[in-house]
């Protein structure tokens, strides 16, 4: 009978309605908690208001969520969130991890609240993949990472910087990579169409590897070819290899680069309306600011830089090349990059002169009693190759598109960021403060976007297109990704005179149940971990 009775109960269970997750263990409301974060306001990354709860957390995941008060008995660690947010942690779908070996404590990301970063954006990527993210685990990182691979990367190795369609067998050849590179734990295919070689790619190149991205399940972020004058063309071209790769595209830090062109996101966003209506998947992520930043060789015309920087400065020493190479750059410093005035080309990084870093290309000019225009600006850019390049910071970006851009409910937020500490150049102020600047800036002092939209955009929206199920959500049985910020003084303190300061507001920050920001202080415990696409 004992047995009978058993039998019948568990029938019942089985029968009665579900009303919890199903990954959360049987023991999750055991009471003896490894973190306990109580009182918190918990916008649980869904779009939906926050609403009060304790948050307790077992290994490395969320167990229980409570609007009732948890006894705080047995709990290892409690984290008094009162006045405070209870958020999952960012997540960038766009940063530069070059230096992650170098910096695998992601400090400068970290304290922003960032938990898991995409690297190998606009067409750059680690090569193998397989053999960098192996050596990544074994050195431990600070966040959770992830890889797309680099169109650019592959081109170069297979054809080196030459201007030309691919043969045959060097199209088969890149398809194999891009799928070993797949294969290996990559997420997508990245191509930078601006830069080179990926420049002198056409479209069918482009289709054809993303086809193989797309067969393993992946997504294309696109650098588009051009964001200034040639903008609409190129998230036309964008979004057509979405459609004949069938695969899903992120406009990668999209924006409207140049005076001329201000205003045409209402175009580039209707297109992205238009393309999703057709079934074609299309979202955006996007920077805070309204400055770019990249190398100084962004102003110079693709052509003159094929087969690399000798034989760049070769045609250079050539009268009637160079006064086309001259041409072209005082072309894209006039309507393009350079704003047309020299004070908004403000260098960054120059190994070779660290007196000019901070400094405008028209402060250099000055400097050397040069009269400030395009042609003088040419003249220093084509010296700065000559000497070993530079890197700049162009503002160019109008603040109306900034807002629409965010607005728009496919945009996710993303920093463009590369992995960095104090004293290292002179960078772009969102390497340490974008997704402050979000909270503080756009959403509590300028009401650009709400709240809860704006952790959407920094959570779910990424987990959800990055497959990442587990992650972007305050949920029981999620990943224990978390951040606590006070949403009345959190903001980036980073500016474009003084980039190297860490944001404001953003109390503790937990990685896979660990702490990794706590009451401030950043820990290097390194308790992230690469997350391989799954075969």
């Amino acid at each position: 009978m004992r047995i009978l009775r058993w039998s019948v109960l568990v029938l019942l269970g089985a029968c009665a309605p579900h009303t919890g997750p199903a990954s959360v263990r049987p023991d999750a409301d055991r009471g003896a908690y490894d973190l306990l974060i109580t009182g918190g306001t918990v916008i649980d990354g869904s779009g939906e208001a926050g609403y009060s709860a304790d948050v307790a957390v077992r290994g490395d995941r969320i167990v229980r969520i409570s609007r009732e008060p948890l006894s705080r008995q047995g709990a290892a660690r409690v984290i008094d969130a009162t006045g405070k947010v209870v958020a999952p942690g960012f997540i960038d779908v766009h940063a530069h991890l070059d230096p992650l070996l170098r910096l695998p404590a992601a400090e400068s990301h970290v304290r922003q609240g960032v938990t898991t970063a995409l690297g190998g954006p606009d067409g750059g990527s680690p090569w193998p993949m397989g053999v960098y993210l192996d050596s990544a685990e074994a050195v431990g990182v600070g966040m959770n990472v992830a890889f797309l691979v680099g169109h650019n990367t592959i081109r170069r190795e297979v054809m080196g910087m030459e201007e030309r369609a691919p043969s045959v067998a060097e199209l088969l050849r890149m398809q194999r990579m891009v799928a070993r590179a797949m294969g290996e734990g990559a997420r997508g295919l990245s191509t930078g169409l601006k830069y080179l070689p990926g420049a002198f790619s056409d479209v069918d190149e482009v289709v054809a590897l993303s086809h193989v991205a797309s067969d393993s399940g992946g997504i294309y972020t696109s650098h588009l070819r051009e964001e200034g004058l040639g903008l609409i063309e190129s998230v036309a071209e964008a979004i057509e290899i979405g459609r004949r790769a069938a695969i899903p595209v992120v406009l990668t830090h999209h924006k409207v680069v140049g005076q001329p062109m201000w205003g045409a996101s209402v175009r580039t966003l209707a297109m992205v309306d238009s393309a999703r209506d057709a079934g074609i998947d299309v979202m955006m992520d996007q920077y805070p600011y309204t400055a770019t930043y990249t190398g100084i060789g962004v102003l110079v015309p693709a052509w003159a830089m094929a087969g690399g920087t000798n034989a760049f400065l070769r045609r250079v020493e050539d009268p009637a090349l160079r006064d086309s190479i001259v041409a072209g750059i005082v072309d894209n410093i006039l309507y393009d990059r350079g704003g047309g005035d020299l004070r908004r080309v403000q260098l960054a990084l120059v190994t070779w002169d660290r007196s000019l870093e901070g400094g405008t290309l028209h402060d250099w000019a000055m400097a050397r009693g040069l009269e400030s225009t395009p042609e003088t600006g040419a003249a220093l850019v084509i010296e700065a190759i000559r000497r070993g390049g530079a890197s700049a910071i162009y503002h160019v970006l109008d603040e109306d598109d900034v807002h629409r851009i965010m607005r728009h409910p496919q945009t996710m937020i993303a920093s463009d960021g590369r992995l960095t500490q104090p004293g290292e150049g002179h960078p772009h102020p969102r390497w340490y403060g974008t997704f402050p600047r979000v909270l503080g800036h756009y959403v509590r002092d300028q009401r650009v976007i709400t709240l809860e939209d704006a952790i959407r955009k920094m959570t779910s929206l990424p987990a959800d297109r990055l497959g990442l199920g587990e992650r972007g959500r305050v949920a029981e049985g999620a990943y224990a990704d978390l951040v606590v910020f006070d949403p009345r003084t959190v903001i980036d303190r980073a500016t474009f005179g003084d980039p190297h300061q860490y944001p404001d507001g953003i109390t503790h920050v937990v990685v896979n149940g660990a702490l990794t920001v706590d009451e401030g202080r950043f820990i290097d415990v390194r308790p992230g971990r690469v997350l391989r696409r799954q075969r």
